[in-house]
């Protein structure tokens, strides 16, 4: 007989589970994070104001994801409704040394923090005479040390009282029970946690987990387990010559503290100035600077931060981008639409978005056979167009 197949174990997520995740903003005070956060919602519910924890209570907005896939759905379609995937952004009230023991705002901020599924780190990378910083001067370098060492703190405090609690209550365990041999393996997981994060000086994101430890690490919520993107906001003009004294030390910490984490200059300056012009100017503005917008980049790196995908459904009623995490199986993704869909799941008739650009027609991508009906096992892939089947 051949020999088995090795079945693949499929690699649990840091993070909660669920498709409804959200991104902090988060940096030390007055570093452009409300203005930042207005650009990018196009809104003013960011308290864009010259003095730290001028942002108390996180203020939250629902961003599109560009997508050109999205737009060409729906110039084929021509839907009377058009619904893009969303990016759920909140703006945090800045960090200061000393949070994790309640210096300014902190143990609010870093609830706030704690509640929130992946981080936008904003730090400034230029001096502005009219614009204080708290620490007296510009080092975009210590401030990440210093949220860093934040962030870090509060999850050994948090780790250390989780740890003791488990322990006085498993001093009376035998080791015979399946579950008290649970709880020890449970107990030990925690212990390394703390070892990562206090003796070895690492970010909980930046260990490798076995698939248990990871059930065991999400159930404790910590805030160095959050994915980062680091934002460095520029001066216009540094922004447009792409040329900043910081960014090259900035690149050197995060390759010696955090290797791997995404790195996007971009400039609030011309943000702002561009969030106030129609499409039309917008475009304009950009071509004469020579420069380009950076909030789809940085929209698409949050959402991708996040292990998210979509896929879409698509019809003369709609056309609609619903957003799932990465290994979703197609029953789960039918019931982001309805829980009927996934309770009553019968399958799924699946073709890829390659497949319908490439054909031009629903009618000749069945033709080309290259329409697949798809069962519960079927994990869905980014770009996707399902049409779902349920029973009664």
């Amino acid at each position: 007989m051949p020999p088995k197949k090795a079945q693949e174990t499929k690699k649990a997520l840091l993070g909660r589970p669920g498709n409804n995740l959200k991104i902090g903003i988060v940096g030390v005070p007055n570093v452009g994070k409300s203005s930042f956060f207005n650009a990018l919602s196009n809104t003013s519910l960011g308290l864009a104001a010259n003095y730290p924890y001028a942002t108390i209570n996180p203020e939250e907005a629902r961003i599109p994801v560009p997508d050109e896939r999205f737009d060409w759905l729906c110039d084929t379609y021509k839907p009377a409704s058009r619904i893009p995937a969303h990016l759920t952004c909140i703006d945090i009230a800045g960090l200061t040394a000393g949070a994790s023991t309640g210096a300014g705002l902190g143990n609010a901020f870093l609830s706030h923090v704690r509640a929130v599924d992946g981080i936008f780190q904003v730090v400034r990378a230029f001096d502005d005479a009219e614009v204080i910083h708290v620490e007296g001067d510009v080092d975009p370098c210590r401030d990440m040390d210093i949220i860093q060492t934040e962030l870090r703190l509060k999850d050994i405090e948090w780790v250390e009282k989780h740890l003791d609690g488990m322990k006085k209550t498993t001093r009376a365990l035998g080791s015979n029970s399946l579950a008290d041999k649970a709880k020890k393996e449970e107990i030990a997981t925690i212990e390394k946690v703390l070892k990562v994060i206090s003796v070895d000086q690492k970010d909980v994101r930046k260990h490798e987990w076995t698939g248990k430890e990871i059930d065991v690490v999400n159930s404790l919520q910590l805030l160095t387990a959050k994915p980062v993107t680091y934002l460095v906001n520029l001066s216009e003009k540094d922004y447009i010559r792409k040329k900043n004294k910081w960014l090259p030390k900035i690149k050197a910490w995060i390759d010696a503290n955090n290797p791997g984490d995404p790195l996007i200059p971009f400039s609030v300056a011309l943000e702002e100035r561009l969030a106030t012009m129609s499409d039309e100017e917008k475009i304009e503005e950009q071509k004469k600077v020579s420069a380009q917008s950076a909030l789809p980049k940085i929209t698409h790196a949050g959402y991708a931060s996040l292990e998210l995908i979509r896929y879409f459904t698509c019809g003369p009623d709609e056309v609609r981008a619903w957003t799932i995490r990465k290994g979703t199986k197609a029953p789960q993704a039918a019931g982001v639409i309805h829980s009927d869909f996934e309770n009553k799941f019968v399958c799924g008739e699946i073709m890829s978005f390659a497949d319908l650009k490439e054909h031009g027609s629903e009618a000749a991508v069945k033709a080309a056979g290259k329409l697949r009906q798809q069962g519960k096992p079927y994990e869905m892939i980014d770009g996707d167009i399902a049409y779902w089947k349920s029973g009664a």
